[in-house]
């Protein structure tokens, strides 16, 4: 049979079979383009676990820090030091950090961070004599409450730490905005 009559056999109005092969250029673009890819992501997949992973760490209790006796506190701010264990990375350090510790109205304990909100120097209580009962900063005069409540100068009120009192001890953990004022 000629081809011509093969073409008429195939049936009415449909076309014959092609056969779908990968040309050069196809095989090319595709070996390159998922060779490119797979350069591409490999350096990122360490990146993008090293910026998520910090994300992915729990914290724990650890973060407490056993500062004073809660019987020694009174409605006086009483400043007090103490170390926390802090990692960076692979380096571990143990910083000091200071808190002034009282009591309000109500006899409920709180602890203010020492450090002036207008341009970070430490605040101390009574130190000035025309400023009496306030923290009082000696940088640019900033004076606050003993709540942290800031009176003139600093633009916000002294941060304080998170406090829980356990077994008659005062723990202290992260700083955080002043909740008293």
């Amino acid at each position: 049979m000629s081809d011509a009559q093969n073409q008429n056999n195939n049936g009415a109005g449909q076309k014959p079979v092609l056969k779908k092969e990968m040309s050069r250029r196809q095989f090319l673009t595709y070996t390159l383009g998922g060779t490119g890819a797979f350069l591409v992501a490999t350096p990122l997949i360490p990146m993008i676990r090293f910026s998520i992973d910090p994300l992915l760490q729990s914290k724990g209790e650890s973060d407490w820090v056993k500062v004073v006796e809660a019987s020694k506190i009174t409605e006086e701010p009483q400043e007090f030091h103490f170390s926390k264990l802090q990692i960076d990375g692979w380096y571990s350090s143990e910083p000091k950090f200071t808190a002034w510790i009282s009591k309000d109205k109500n006899g409920e304990i709180f602890a203010l961070s020492p450090v002036c909100k207008h341009l970070g120097c430490t605040v101390s209580w009574n130190s000035n004599s025309a400023l009496p009962n306030e923290y009082f900063c000696p940088c640019h005069g900033a004076h606050y409450t003993k709540e942290g409540k800031n009176l003139a100068v600093a633009d916000g009120p002294l941060d304080e730490y998170d406090v829980r009192i356990e077994n008659d001890f005062v723990y202290l953990s992260s700083i955080k905005p002043n909740s008293k004022v």
